[in-house]
């Protein structure tokens, strides 16, 4: 089984704690008392630390390893009234570099009785994993009066802006444990889909049944309440990405509720609420059997609708904004089609990491969601006067970074708008493929030119697992908000096409399955 958190604390200050092997009596909240036998420093490896729970249980544990240059530590219990036969935990800490924030992961292996092994993952996930995180959290956020260092004690409304302690402190990944998994005797299930039969417009697209299998191993099956739409969609129905052979389905979003789980998925259970954003296509259904790796549970907090419309969007902007583009605070940042579902997003969090946002949209009512989203100054169009505009704002300077998701028609002006060693991240064409470049005018300013696929980004369960929690810590936070997304009808599917290639659309859009 596996808990993961990110704690607003550095990661120093997080591993000065964790390597004292008998700390834990000082943050965790079922440790009543806990000391080394044969008067060992804590952090010696073969070390025993002999302890009481807050109700008179009695156990020991080992410490097996410990690497400060990895940040890492591992244990094995000696004994304890709890059937958790050959259990070994690993502590790993890393760092989450732009924002200073530290990404900890528990992990555990464990033969629990058969008859009590739900029982006992879900102790080991809530009452030793899940609430340390939380204890150890507090602790170091308390100030000098209650024990703790001092050094940090708020979560962030915006970079740098002390703001009111969370109820809800960290931001925590759902356990995963050995469990027998639930059986499907029906075998495959009958959903509505949309499929289309061919690359081509909108009318392509027609709703079908279709046979769902039953999951075979490290898969899931979900019934899906909410399918997100996405423009990555539409370049799946034309053919501009290579991501659908017809007949197939589109779509890389949705959310709903596990129906049933195969063979060596540990991280779901049915019933869960989950969401996805990934390839391969094919969201658009009422009912999906996928890969589990990539599917992260829902936070309690936060609902199927907006987990479609927020997750693929909101890992994008994550990974632009972090990954790809660091954003440093008092960068001047450009944010192209600024009232949209990425935009938005991006604009937002941009704002909140202390970037002076510039934000670009197509008409007035877009300029007013612009500006709500945080943007210090909104341009109507990117033709010549977008160009002058910011570098009159940044005193003739340029963008530091310009986030792009137009390509053809913007791809020029946006270069121009660049400061000496400014960055283009050009990560959509809405009007058009940007074409063959020649990139020996680059070389004037020293431009970097970054076009990011989002698969890279979220390649693997660990990958996801980090985006998909630094998203809702995000949104938890205050940085982000997404509103209400526009709901429709799976029926309606083409005219929703319609309306998104054609630019009528703002926010998010879901499909109702």
């Amino acid at each position: 089984m596996r808990e993961s958190a990110i704690v607003d604390v550095p990661i120093v200050e997080v591993w000065r704690w964790l390597r004292d092997f008998n700390s834990h009596r000082d943050w965790h909240p079922a440790i009543d008392d806990s000391e080394i036998e044969n008067g060992l420093p804590a952090d010696t490896v073969g070390a025993v630390r002999a302890f009481t729970l807050k109700d008179g249980s009695f156990l020991r544990e080992q410490l097996l390893s410990l690497d400060d240059e990895l940040h890492e530590l591992s244990y094995c219990l000696i004994d304890s009234p709890i059937p958790l036969y050959g259990y070994v935990a690993t502590i790993r800490l890393l760092p989450v570099t732009d924002t200073g924030a530290t990404f900890w992961q528990w992990e555990s292996e464990f033969n629990p009785p058969r008859d009590r092994a739900r029982e006992l993952v879900a102790l080991v996930a809530n009452d030793i994993y899940r609430a340390g995180m939380r204890g150890l959290e507090r602790r170091l956020r308390a100030g000098p009066g209650e024990g703790g260092n001092g050094v940090l004690r708020v979560a962030r409304a915006t970079e740098g802006t002390p703001a009111a302690p969370r109820e809800k402190l960290l931001p925590v990944h759902p356990v995963e444990a050995t469990v027998e998994p639930a059986t499907d005797a029906a075998g495959s299930l009958k959903a509505r889909a949309v499929v289309m039969d061919r690359h081509g417009g909108p009318e392509v697209l027609s709703l079908r049944d279709i046979d769902v299998p039953t999951p075979g191993p490290g898969e899931v099956r979900i019934r899906q309440s909410h399918v997100g739409v996405n423009f990555i969609d539409v370049y799946c129905r034309t053919g501009y990405f290579d991501l659908v052979t017809p007949p197939g389905v589109p779509g890389m979003e949705a959310a709903g509720t596990v129906e049933s789980v195969g063979s060596g998925v540990s991280h779901l259970a049915a019933g869960d609420r989950v969401a996805y954003a990934c390839p391969p296509a094919g969201s658009y259904a009422s009912v999906r059997t996928m890969n589990a790796d990539l599917v992260v549970r829902i936070p309690d907090w936060l609902d199927t609708a907006h987990a479609a419309a927020g997750l693929l969007k909101g890992v994008a902007a994550g990974f632009l904004l972090h990954d790809v583009h660091p954003i440093a605070r008092g960068e001047w940042v450009v944010v192209h089609a600024a009232a949209g579902g990425v935009g938005s997003l991006l604009t937002q969090w941009a704002a909140a990491l202390g970037a002076r946002v510039i934000a670009t949209v197509s008409d007035a009512e877009k300029a007013r969601l612009a500006e709500a989203s945080g943007a210090d100054d909104v341009i109507i169009g990117r033709g010549p006067e977008f160009v002058d505009r910011v570098r009159r704002l940044t005193g003739d300077r340029g963008a530091d970074v310009v986030y792009d998701a137009i390509g053809r028609d913007s791809f020029d002006a946006s270069m121009a708008a660049l400061a000496v060693r400014g960055h283009l991240v050009s990560f959509g064409q809405a009007s058009g493929d940007i074409g063959a470049r020649e990139i020996g005018p680059m070389a004037s300013k020293s431009l970097t030119l970054s076009r990011p696929n989002y698969g890279h980004y979220i390649a693997d369960r660990t990958m996801m697992t980090m985006q998909a929690e630094r998203l809702f810590s995000a949104i938890e936070r205050g940085f982000l908000n997404i509103p209400p997304p526009q709901l429709a009808p799976i029926e309606d599917v083409a005219r929703v096409h319609s309306e998104l290639e054609s630019g009528r659309t703002t926010g998010a859009i879901v499909l109702e399955a």
